[in-house]
């Protein structure tokens, strides 16, 4: 039953009352700074909305928001734009105050500081919330992460996400750990609560398999992402399983890594990665317990070696320790690759030896998984009908691991193949929808002339079918090894091989939340499909907008969009932070979305096309967004920012 308290009652309709006067000083406020008060009003409108709504948890999530907006905006150090926040501030504190009498955990909110005329140089840090102090390195009450949070990460997570990438992430370094999965970051330094490494412990998400975070752990943990997350070693990319051995000794710089200039004989993508995969997976690839200190899961960590130093000799096959170690002549230790396996064939290893001689040089990215790689260098080589083979035997193999008792309904159309436990009219009606969809989707990422139906996405994407929220929850836990947000009921993947989008459809739904539902997602697949290096931000983003753009009929919500567009500019310090991943999923989804829509303009339109059209002609993401726009995406971004301000 919902209580209700009448002082609450009449604080919270102040809250979600119109947003208030701007102040007198709002003439001084640049435009980025007017968008920041417009943008922290409307983040309390809709908590206060969601409050007197008795919907708890979602105005503890938009005050999350809105004091992340407000501590951006205290950041610039601008007394001006204090005062025109002040108002908001003190809504802020009401509401903290009201949403934690009703259960809702959130961070601490003290005032801060109105900022002095010179604070540009008095910035607080941006590792911990505005107000709290910052702990010196020589602080006793400083959380090491070399020496206590390391050695939590390599004991409870290093099997799934040290020594191996589960669900795309990967925690093997401070450096990749911050970095997060594809997602989006899990360590939102001064921020416990919004972290979603804490999260996932404190929820039971993580870890699998047995592990336990204890109590004692996780409030190590907590106190290290409150203090701000900080490195106390001296190499951000040393593994944390070396790097949480105070004792270890130091290892030798590794060969530097050099590219392939074209006239290799032997390509490490076509030819040397599928070797590796297919022969030192499950000790070196993918491995639970790494052997001999050496991980190879991506070029850089090959190229470090292990234990015993580096493997690979650029220049010199036969004296390079990995190839004695296949061939059986090295000095200690035993032939490779061990475990009863059946050892290299002379012409295999001929070949390592011959790409070790011509420098040992790679036609890849060097921080992109070897599994990748072997599987993105199968996939430019196999067919349409080959790629669609593929996919429908993992989707068959997804499906029965997500819901193994399930029985399972099919439909196939001319560019999908819809899977999943509901009705053939279910299936049937959701692979109508996507071609509808996909005409849309070709608007924008045109096919070639001459491209068949089944060649658009190079073989049929698979849409996988939940009747249920629960269910379509389960299928990214079990098959993508992640959570996802409460509010997603669609999303789409594309791994260079498989493509699919996942979504939640019944037959009690209407047919216009169905076509709703799955608009973005398959703009988004069809982004992305343009080329191997598409970024999520700028496939998503498309797919956003265009969604957003379509279901905008009346002018009042192309407004909004407008105005959507600008709040999203405020959570965005600059290019290198929303491309280095320093934002949240939302933040950065956002963002995109806004990015996205500025390119859809009828002035940069043909902008867009052309870099689109320059991804299907085979070049890489920046060579066609520099080619279509004529700067780079991160002059593009900061141009952007430049403008909203």
């Amino acid at each position: 039953m919902k209580r209700i308290i009448p002082i609450a009652a009449l604080t919270l309709c102040l809250l979600a009352c119109s947003l208030t006067h701007e102040t007198t000083r709002a003439a001084e406020l640049d435009r980025r700074q007017k968008a920041m008060v417009t943008t922290i009003g409307a983040t309390i409108n809709r908590a206060g909305q969601a409050y007197y709504e008795g919907k708890y948890d979602a105005s503890g999530i938009e005050i999350r928001k809105a004091l992340d907006q407000v501590e951006r905006a205290i950041d610039l150090g601008s007394p001006e734009l204090y005062d025109a926040i002040s108002v908001h501030l003190d809504k802020i504190s009401r509401a903290h105050a009201l949403l934690e009498l009703e259960g809702i955990s959130l961070p601490p909110f003290r005032r801060p500081p109105r900022p002095s005329a010179t604070a540009d140089s008095a910035t607080p840090d941006k590792g911990a919330p505005s107000g709290t102090p910052i702990p010196s390195p020589s602080d006793p009450t400083m959380v090491s992460f070399t020496n206590q949070v390391a050695p939590i990460l390599v004991g409870k997570c290093g099997r799934c996400h040290v020594s191996a990438s589960r669900g795309g992430f990967n925690a093997a370094s401070y450096a990749v750990l911050m970095k997060g999965p594809p997602e989006g970051v899990v360590v939102f330094a001064g921020d416990p609560i919004g972290s979603r490494l804490v999260e996932t412990i404190e929820t039971g998400d993580m870890p699998r398999g047995g592990a336990k975070v204890s109590p004692d752990e996780l409030k190590i943990l907590k106190d290290w992402i409150a203090q701000g997350a900080k490195f106390d070693g001296s190499d951000v990319n040393q593994t944390i399983a070396s790097t949480s051995a105070p004792t270890a000794a130091p290892q030798p710089d590794p060969p530097k890594i050099a590219m392939a200039t074209g006239k290799e004989t032997v390509s490490f993508s076509f030819d040397i990665a599928p070797l590796l995969v297919e022969n030192c997976g499950g000790c070196h690839i993918d491995a639970m317990q790494v052997r001999g200190g050496l991980r190879m899961d991506t070029f850089v960590q090959m190229m470090r070696g292990g234990d015993s130093g580096a493997i690979i000799t650029p220049g010199r096959g036969e004296s390079s320790l990995l190839v004695k170690k296949l061939r059986g002549t090295a000095t200690d230790g035993e032939r490779m690759p061990a475990g009863g396996r059946p050892p290299l064939s002379d012409a295999s290893i001929m070949l390592i030896s011959k790409w070790i001689d011509e420098g040992a040089t790679i036609d890849a990215s060097e921080n992109q998984p070897v599994k990748v790689i072997s599987r993105l260098a199968w996939a430019s080589r196999a067919s349409s009908a080959e790629l669609s083979a593929k996919r429908a035997e993992t989707a068959n193999q997804n499906l029965k691991l997500a819901n193994p008792a399930a029985t399972m309904s099919e439909a196939v159309t001319d560019h999908f193949r819809v899977i999943g436990a509901g009705s053939e009219q279910t299936m049937e009606l959701v692979g109508q929808i996507a071609e509808k969809h996909l005409k849309i989707a070709k608007s924008v990422a045109r096919p070639k002339p001459s491209q068949d139906a089944e060649d658009y996405f190079r073989g049929r994407a698979t849409i996988y079918v939940m009747p249920k929220r629960y269910e379509y929850s389960e299928f990214a836990k079990m098959v993508e090894q992640r959570s996802v947000p409460a509010d997603w009921a669609a999303h789409w993947i594309f791994d260079g091989i498989d493509a699919y989008t996942a979504t939640v459809a019944t037959e009690s739904e209407e047919q216009e939340v169905i076509e709703s539902r799955l608009l973005a997602p398959i703009v988004s697949l069809a982004v992305a499909t343009r080329g191997t290096d598409v970024p999520r931000w700028f496939a998503e983003g498309v797919g956003s907008a265009i969604s957003m753009q379509q279901n905008a009929k009346s002018r009042t919500e192309k407004d909004k969009l407008r105005t959507l567009a600008a709040e999203a500019a405020t959570s965005v310090k600059d290019a290198k932070a929303f491309l280095d991943n320093k934002l949240t999923p939302e933040q950065s989804d956002s963002f995109g979305a806004a990015l996205a829509m500025s390119m859809l303009d009828r002035n940069r339109r043909k902008l867009l096309d052309a870099t689109l059209r320059l991804l299907g002609d085979g070049k890489s993401f920046d060579e066609a967004f520099v080619g279509g726009f004529g700067v780079t995406p991160a002059v593009y971004i900061d141009q952007l920012l430049q403008y909203a301000k």
